[in-house]
C-alpha cells in the first residue's frame, strides 16, 4: 500500500502534531508507523515520533507495543542519562504489561555507562514500578493480578524487611482468595505464572 505521506521528512515536532491533531488513535498510530520507515529520516524527529506511538499505545493498554516504541526511542538519545530514562520505561511498560520476563534485560540496558550508585538507583525505581502496579491492582480488586506481581517481587534483589512486607501482602491476598492452603503448598514464595497475563 503506498505511504499517504501525511507526515513527511523534515517536519518539525509542532508539524507531526498539527498533522495528527483530531485523528483516531489507531489512525495516528498508522501513520507514525508508515512514517517510521520512511528512510534517512532525522534521528530527532524519529526518536520524537517513536515517543508518540509509546504515548498512544499506553493510552490503549497496549503495554508490549509501548514498551517497543520505548525501547526504539532510546536508541535515538545522545546521552546515557536520556537513553536510561526510556528504558526504565519500557521496563515500565513490561511490568504494566505482565512481561516480567523482559524485564531484567530493560534494567540492564538502563544500567550502561551508569555509575555503581546510579545503577542501584535504576533498580529501586524498577522495584518501586513493581509496588505501584501491585497496590493498583489491589485497589482495583484485582487481587490474583496483585499476587503476581508480589510473587514477582520475592525475586528481586529486596531487604528482609521487603521481603517480610511482601509476604504479609501475600497471605492476606491468598486468604481473599480463599488459597491459603495452596500458598502455604507452594511455599513462602507461592508458585508464579511464567506468562504474561492481564485482567
Amino acid at each position: 500500500m503506498p505511504s499517504i505521506g501525511l507526515i513527511k521528512k523534515g517536519m518539525s515536532r509542532s508539524e507531526i502534531d498539527s498533522v495528527l491533531s483530531g485523528l483516531g488513535d489507531f489512525v495516528q498510530i498508522d501513520h507514525l508507523v508508515r512514517f517510521l520507515k520512511e528512510p534517512d529520516t532525522n534521528q530527532d524527529t524519529k526518536k520524537y515520533s517513536y515517543l508518540k506511538l509509546a504515548s498512544i499505545y499506553e493510552k490503549k493498554a497496549m503495554f508490549f507495543d509501548a514498551s517497543k516504541a520505548y525501547d526504539s526511542a532510546a536508541i535515538y538519545c545522545l546521552n546515557d542519562q536520556e537513553k536510561s530514562a526510556y528504558y526504565i520505561k519500557e521496563a515500565e511498560s513490561l511490568i504494566k504489561g505482565g512481561f516480567f520476563e523482559q524485564v531484567e534485560k530493560s534494567i540492564q540496558k538502563a544500567s550502561q555507562g551508569m555509575s555503581i550508585q546510579e545503577k542501584q538507583n535504576i533498580y529501586t525505581k524498577v522495584k518501586l514500578l513493581y509496588k505501584k502496579q501491585a497496590e493498583i491492582y489491589e485497589s482495583q480488586l484485582k487481587r490474583s493480578n496483585a499476587v503476581r506481581v508480589y510473587e514477582k517481587m520475592l525475586e528481586l534483589k529486596i531487604t528482609d524487611q521487603e521481603k517480610a512486607e511482601i509476604k504479609a501482602k501475600l497471605v492476606e491476598l491468598y486468604e481473599k482468595l480463599g488459597k491459603k492452603k495452596e500458598y502455604m503448598l507452594a511455599g513462602q514464595g507461592g508458585q508464579r505464572r511464567k506468562t504474561p497475563w492481564l485482567n
